[in-house]
């Protein structure tokens, strides 16, 4: 079993790995930005400088005119928010949704190592079930990893809140949060639970949104009558998906839940990207980095 594990923590490193160094690298450096500007040296005034950066003490001491020269701190701090609950065990296509955010998830990380940046993790379900404190290093990408692809959650449901919550209160200084999810946290009136805590982590963090979904949460095929389950609640159904009724109804509830959703990104500026299991990943992320550059 152990033997089993190790193996696919390793297939997935290589996969992933490779991919950040050939193709997400320079798209992650350009669509996430360092923290500021740290001075690097001075050097003689050239026409042109902006002499509100003027170096006086050195100009005074040497006698003719000196800047100083700023570069982009590029140390950030990424944390990776991923929803561990129930529904990411369903899959229709070729994987799970929790085996593209698995791929995702490190394709993040090995993109952030590359640019020296710290990484971290954040497992959540109804309640946060885990927190890795953002560290540099290969054996701790591997541990993440790790605990991606084998860890098991106390609990099935659903609380994105508790989770913006807990990186607002755990990360003093700000961050780049990745938020790897369904999104499928709504209340009765298909509005999302997690408004608040979103608008009070987007204040202090770069919050950006990769959505998973699987196409069978979006229309239902005609298969006759079938037997349900929610993967979060335990509770089940039969289902008549002969009946056009009642997949027109399904849609249509998918569809208002996916627009309440991203009026509310929307609202608060945050960056978002829609994946699909079964879908190429590479593409979609690319362009997702492009976007914000």
């Amino acid at each position: 079993m152990e033997n089993d594990l190790l193996k696919k923590v390793r297939k997935i490193e290589i996969k992933t790995k490779a991919l950040s160094h050939q193709v997400f690298a320079g798209e992650y450096h350009s669509a996430f930005k360092g923290r500021g500007m740290a001075f690097s040296e001075v050097r003689e005034y050239q026409y042109g400088d902006d002499v509100r950066n003027m170096d006086w003490n050195v100009t005074a001491r040497l006698r003719a005119p000196y800047v100083k020269i700023f570069e982009e701190e590029r140390e950030l701090t990424v944390m990776l928010l991923v929803d561990v609950s129930g529904s990411r065990l369903f899959g229709t296509t070729s994987q799970t949704k929790k085996d593209l955010v698995t791929e995702i998830a490190a394709v993040l990380s090995f993109s952030a190592s590359i640019n020296n940046d710290k990484v971290g993790a954040l497992f959540f379900s109804s309640k946060v079930e885990k927190f890795i404190p953002p560290k540099k290093g290969r054996s701790h990408l591997l541990h993440i990893i790790r605990d991606l692809v084998e860890f098991e959650p106390e609990d099935r449901g659903t609380d994105i809140g508790a989770a913006l919550q807990y990186l607002t209160n755990a990360l003093k200084k700000r961050c780049t949060a990745f938020l790897l999810s369904d999104l499928i946290d709504l209340d009765d009136r298909q509005q999302p639970r997690y408004e608040e805590a979103l608008k009070i982590a987007a204040n202090r963090h770069d919050i950006s949104v990769i959505n998973i979904y699987d196409p069978r949460e979006r229309t239902l095929p005609d298969v006759g009558l079938v037997h349900v389950r929610d993967a979060e609640t335990g509770r089940d159904r039969w289902v008549n998906t002969g009946s056009a009724t009642v997949r027109r109804n399904y849609e249509t509830w998918n569809r208002k839940a996916a627009e309440s959703t991203q009026a509310l990104l929307r609202r608060y500026r945050i960056d978002a990207v829609t994946i699909g299991t079964g879908e190429d990943y590479v593409k979609q992320l690319i362009s997702f980095f492009k976007n914000r550059a």
